[in-house]
Order: C-alpha cells, then sequence, then structure tokens
C-alpha cells in the first residue's frame, strides 16, 4: 500500500464549519417541520358552501358544510364538493410546506433539495 493512501484521510468540508452549517439546517429542519403541524391553511368550494382546514401535514383539521347545499336527492354534487375542497387543501397545504423548507435550504446549492 502506498503510503498515506486509506490511513485516515478526510475529505475537506469547507473549513470546518459545514459540519455545524448542517447540524443547524437539521435542526432548523426539524423545527419548521414541527411547526407545520401548527399552521393550517383554509379552503373553500362551492361558493362557500364547503370549508376545510388543513395543517401543513397535511391532516384535516375541520371541515364544515353548509346545511343549504345538503340535499338528498343531490348526494354526488355535495361529494363532489367535498372531493374538490380536500385536494385543493391538500395542494395548499403541500405548497405552504415546500414553501418553507425552501427557504432553509436556499442557499446550500444542492440539486434537487427542495
Amino acid at each position: 500500500m502506498a503510503k498515506g493512501k486509506g490511513r485516515g484521510m478526510r475529505l475537506p468540508i469547507g473549513g470546518g464549519g459545514m459540519a455545524e452549517q448542517l447540524r443547524r439546517l437539521q435542526e432548523d429542519m426539524a423545527n419548521t417541520q414541527a411547526a407545520l403541524g401548527e399552521e393550517t391553511v383554509e379552503v373553500t368550494a362551492g361558493g362557500g358552501a364547503i370549508k376545510v382546514v388543513m395543517t401543513g401535514h397535511q391532516r384535516i383539521r375541520s371541515l364544515t358544510i353548509d346545511p343549504e347545499v345538503v340535499n338528498p336527492e343531490d348526494v354526488e354534487m355535495l361529494q363532489d364538493l367535498v372531493v374538490v375542497a380536500v385536494n385543493e387543501a391538500i395542494e395548499k397545504s403541500q405548497n405552504l410546506a415546500a414553501e418553507r423548507m425552501s427557504g432553509l435550504t436556499a442557499g446550500l446549492g444542492i440539486p434537487g433539495l427542495f
């Protein structure tokens, strides 16, 4: 084996500060992820007949249906409105999460990371 090869060689990681930056980033990401569970988005469908409140973790916090849209003869319309509202809430919640997380990784320049 040639001298120096394979014995305790380390790759430089930006002057020693990179490990600390990564540790802080990991901590910030965990804090942001936890905060997303408390943040909510609100979506309405059918002119306000259906309202969905969802957390940043894509959990429905509440679903409100205006009694005036409850028509036993047209349950399909109500189902469609609920599906539209829930899907829109999921999309909005995912966008919120992506926005919060991308703020943390903006200066890193790692391709494919948010």
